[in-house]
C-alpha cells in the first residue's frame, strides 16, 4: 500500500511540474506571436512613410496619437507632414527590438532604426532609438505614440 502511495504521489507531482511547464509556454507563444504581430505593424508603418502611403498610416495610426520627435510634440498631421510631406527615406532597417506587453491592450516596442534619408534637403540621421506603444481599439492594433531620439 505504501509503494502504491508513493507512486501516485510521484506521478501526481510530475504531472504538475509538467502541466505548470506548459502552461508558462502557452502564454509565452501568445506573447512571441503578439510580439511578430506588433513588429509587423511597425514595420508596416515605415514602410508607408518610405512609400509616402498616407491611406496605409491613417488606417494605423489613429487622429489622437501623439508623435514626440526633436521638434517636440505632434499630433498625427504634424506626423504626416515631417515624415511624408517632408522626407525621402531610401532604405531602412529596424534592429535590437525590445517589446513589452503592459495589459491586455497595450504593447510597448523600442528598436534602434538605421535610416538613409534627406528630411527638408538636409540628410536626416542616420541611427535613431525608437519606441512606440500600440493601444488595441476595437479589436485592432493601432500606433498611440511614436517617439524617436537621435543615437550617438
Amino acid at each position: 500500500m505504501k509503494k502504491t502511495m508513493n507512486k501516485i504521489m510521484m506521478i501526481l507531482i510530475i504531472a504538475i511540474g509538467v502541466s505548470s511547464v506548459a502552461f508558462g509556454q502557452t502564454k509565452m507563444s501568445k506573447d512571441s506571436q503578439l510580439e511578430t504581430e506588433i513588429i509587423a505593424l511597425e514595420r508596416q508603418t515605415n514602410e508607408a512613410v518610405n512609400k509616402k502611403d498616407v491611406k496605409m498610416l491613417e488606417a494605423i495610426v489613429p487622429a489622437d496619437s501623439l508623435i514626440v520627435t526633436e521638434k517636440g510634440i505632434e499630433d498625427r498631421a504634424g506626423f504626416f507632414k515631417t515624415f511624408v510631406d517632408e522626407c525621402t527615406v531610401k532604405s531602412f532597417s529596424m534592429d535590437n527590438t525590445k517589446f513589452v506587453r503592459l495589459d491586455k491592450n497595450t504593447v510597448m516596442i523600442a528598436y534602434k532604426y538605421t535610416q538613409d534619408a534627406i528630411c527638408s534637403g538636409q540628410p536626416a540621421p542616420s541611427s535613431l532609438w525608437i519606441s512606440s506603444l500600440y493601444s488595441k481599439r476595437g479589436g485592432k492594433w493601432l500606433n498611440t505614440f511614436f517617439s524617436l531620439t537621435p543615437a550617438k
